[in-house]
């Protein structure tokens, strides 16, 4: 839960009384490029305010592209929150909680995950620490190029020295229109500078060589009015000069927005194919030679349908690339209806997209049984749950089994929190789930969708920054080990929303026998579970 606390802002963990203080002391500003729209005067002026900072606004896994992020590094431990720039250059504002051993210094540094500039790293920012809670720290990094990059932090205290990276992909979202009520002033002025101007070369005819007390004559007079005239239409070209400049480098910023690669689904009998346009249209973003994946868990591809309007069907799935471009699988017996769907990927440069697409599901589908290692939820449409229409914080889950959300009392947008999720037993027994076994390799999967479609991110404990980047930039190890000893009944996936609204919540988890082939419909020992959940964001 966040609250003010003289100019911080306590980050709370469910459940516990941890506090995690944020600070927001300061503005996060950033230079930002104008749009190329309205009148071409207010385009000439709007180039001043390339020298002048505007706050951030929220947009962009879909729609959420800020990164949060556990990071171990020996006895030291991270909360990172990487709150990433709208356009490229831009500042990323780095937040971070250090809860394991004490810290005497954190710096950061911006830098590609791949490449010639990989090995030639920016001097280090030294993160200032919060005057009220010295076991937070900020900082800002500049981003100056689109593509994938890492956040590198070098750690010191008692304990030792110790280095750790997140990765973070760089990219271009919007571009931000002048706000009317500076755009207007902004025109006005420009317009009183070009009738100066122009009468400023009237009078310099009519009146630069006239002795001292010599009226004007008609002459000088006539003069003056075609030298105005003159300096009319040199400053209203000059003007419209600088308006077609301006809509070229508008056009030229334009291209360097990030568009994210064209998917398709065809469906033949219950025989899926999502097929993606091109993966190598870009090579800021992708890897230019062969469009190369790099496996997440054990898969190319993490593919989630869910079923629209209503979200009463959600399905996480895995293709197999049977071609270039071309991830196929056969369908799962599935309610009939309209689909959307989110696949994640992984580029050989660390660099994470999510296709999106849609599917119609007909009713003569036939389908087959789950995948072993996929999974599916039927909760209740929305609006139609228990909870003034909402899913309550309890999920009853269809082998007898319940997973219970330690909900903070309120959810506000762009507040980073550490949501907590625990399995308990079945036939109602509030007693933990156990012999609890990882799915796909973590101890959950968690997908946070917004009602809307805009939103989708799929994350794990460690955070929302992609598995097999994680792995690149800290090496074999980084980020990726399972925690010693048995798997308990209780993850927790931090996250922020990213804008208010409604979302809906699906968490995975996986008990039961190690060795079995089963999934969550209980066809055997194993079961992985889903539960689901409705949040109303502030």
């Amino acid at each position: 839960m966040a609250r003010r606390r003289g100019g911080v802002t306590a980050f709370q963990r469910a459940g516990d009384g941890c506090d995690l203080r944020i600070d927001w002391d300061g503005d996060r500003a950033g230079l930002w490029r104008l749009d190329a729209e309205g009148p071409a005067v207010k385009r000439l002026c709007a180039v001043l305010l390339l020298l002048v900072g505007l706050p951030q606004f929220a947009l962009a896994h879909v729609g959420s592209k800020d990164v949060f992020q556990q990071v171990t590094a020996g006895p030291y431990k991270l909360f990172v929150t990487v709150r990433m720039p709208n356009v490229i250059p831009g500042v990323a504002n780095v937040e971070v909680r250090s809860t394991g051993a004490a810290l005497s210094a954190l710096k950061i540094t911006p830098l590609p995950i791949t490449g010639e500039a990989s090995k030639h790293p920016p001097t280090p920012d030294v993160m200032k620490v919060s005057t009220v809670d010295p076991a937070f720290y900020t900082g800002g990094i500049w981003m100056m190029s689109s593509g994938s990059w890492q956040v590198r932090f070098d750690i010191s205290g008692a304990a030792g020295d110790f280095t750790a990276s997140v990765p973070v992909p760089a990219v271009a979202v919007a571009t931000l229109q002048m706000q009317r009520n500076l755009g207007i002033p902004l025109a006005l002025l420009g317009v009183f500078l070009v009738i100066s101007m122009a009468g400023v070369f009237g009078a310099a005819v009519r009146e630069a060589r006239l002795p001292a007390g010599e009226p004007v004559t008609p002459k000088l007079r006539r003069r003056g009015w075609v030298a105005t005239a003159f300096g009319v239409v040199l400053m209203g070209l000059m003007v419209w000069g600088g308006a077609k400049w301006w809509n070229v480098e508008a056009a030229s910023y334009a291209e360097d927005i990030y568009h994210p690669p064209v998917a398709t689904a065809e469906l033949t009998g219950d025989q899926l194919d999502l097929k993606v346009e091109t993966f190598v249209a870009d090579k800021r973003f992708r890897d230019p030679a062969t469009a190369t994946l790099l496996p997440d868990h054990g898969h190319l591809i993490h593919l989630y349908a869910i079923r629209e309007p209503d979200m009463d069907a959600a399905y996480h799935m895995h293709p197999v690339l049977v071609a270039p471009g071309d991830f196929r699988m056969n369908l799962p017996a599935m309610p009939a209806g309209e689909y959307k769907l989110y696949g994640d990927v992984v580029h050989a440069n660390g660099f994470p997209e999510t296709l999106v697409t849609e599917l119609v599901v007909p009713p003569t589908m036939p389908g087959g049984p789950l995948g072993t290692e996929d999974a599916s939820a039927h909760p209740l449409p929305l609006g139609s749950g228990p909870d003034g229409g909402l899913l309550g914080n309890s999920y009853k889950l269809p082998d007898g089994y319940t997973m219970v959300w330690d909900k903070p009392a309120t959810l506000t947008a762009t507040t980073a929190y550490s949501f907590r999720f625990e399995l308990l037993g079945p036939d109602g027994a509030a007693v933990p789930a156990k012999d609890m076994l990882p799915y796909l390799g973590m101890a959950g999967h968690a997908a946070f969708v917004k009602t809307d479609g805009t939103v989708f991110a799929h994350t794990h404990p460690d955070g929302s920054a992609a598995m097999p980047a994680v792995m690149l930039v800290n090496g074999m190890d980084g980020g990726m080990e399972m925690p010693a000893g048995p798997l308990t009944n209780v993850v927790e996936f931090p996250y922020g929303f990213p804008k208010p609204g409604q979302y809906r919540i699906f968490i995975q988890m996986k008990h039961g026998a190690e060795s079995d082939k089963g999934n969550e419909k209980g066809n055997g020992a194993s079961v992985v579970e889903t539960g689901v959940f409705d949040a109303v964001v502030q």
